[in-house]
């Protein structure tokens, strides 16, 4: 269905940070019929039994989106049904968030390893850092943190850990390359997460599809600027015929 989209949310912010988002196509696009969709929560911390997971429950034959891990899986998942997807929309998601020989627009292994074993170890303490992550750089961060804890979902500190090992094994360059349909990816200038220059980066990896950075943004710019994304993802659609 061209007219149906379907997007995933972050790691451990659930589907509410989305919700303004989501509110904002629909009401810009009164036929887009937007669906958000949970991540999994799933002990198992392989990105291949994730996409099994969410190939299983995701409707084919429309497009698919999500925010930073969302995004990630999506893209993945994109390219494991081809044709049998309209075209993929991701927010603040990098092709790889840790950094790799190859790619050094993702955070530091040791940054990341800290973090996953803070995961482990205090959950609730790094699931507070990573808001406060998330809206750094914003015109209004500490507005930002409080839109991020409404709604927030009680997950279990084991699936929260499973996300982050998910998170550290993506690699979405050969999925992007290999999905021949419409693409647009969008970035935060301000990110604390995602480092501005990985835009810049995947204009050169994917020079034939939409990559945008929106300046003055933090990672949670789908919250920031819900209705400014929204306009942008609209006429995306309407412009690789969607109408």
């Amino acid at each position: 269905m061209r007219n149906r989209l379907i997007v995933l949310p972050g790691w451990g912010l659930g589907t509410a940070a989305l919700e303004p988002l989501a509110a904002s196509l629909r009401a810009q696009d009164s036929t887009l019929h937007v669906e958000l969709m949970a991540l999994p929560n799933l002990a198992e911390g392989d990105a291949e039994a994730w996409l099994d997971y969410l190939d299983r429950r995701v409707p084919t034959d429309c497009w698919l989106g999500g925010w930073s891990l969302g995004g990630m899986l999506a893209a993945q998942l994109a390219a494991r049904r081809g044709d049998h997807c309209c075209g993929l929309i991701t927010l603040g998601s990098n092709v790889s968030f840790v950094e790799r020989a190859d790619w050094p627009h993702g955070m530091a292994k040791d940054t990341f390893q800290a973090f996953m074993d803070g995961c482990r170890s205090h959950p609730q303490v790094t699931l507070k850092r990573f808001k406060s992550l998330c809206s750094q750089g914003a015109q209004e961060s500490r507005s930002l943190i409080r839109q991020l804890d409404v709604g927030i979902p009680v997950i279990d500190p084991v699936y929260l850990a499973k996300g982050l090992e998910v998170l550290g094994q993506l690699d979405t360059r050969a999925a992007l390359q290999a999905f021949d349909c419409p693409q647009l990816h969008l970035f935060a200038g301000n990110d604390a997460l995602v480092p501005a220059e990985a835009a810049s980066a995947l204009s050169e990896l994917l020079p034939d599809v939409e990559v945008g950075l929106v300046e003055d943004a933090a990672h949670a710019f789908v919250l920031e600027y819900p209705q400014e994304l929204a306009a942008t993802i609209k006429n995306f659609l309407h412009e690789s015929g969607n109408d």
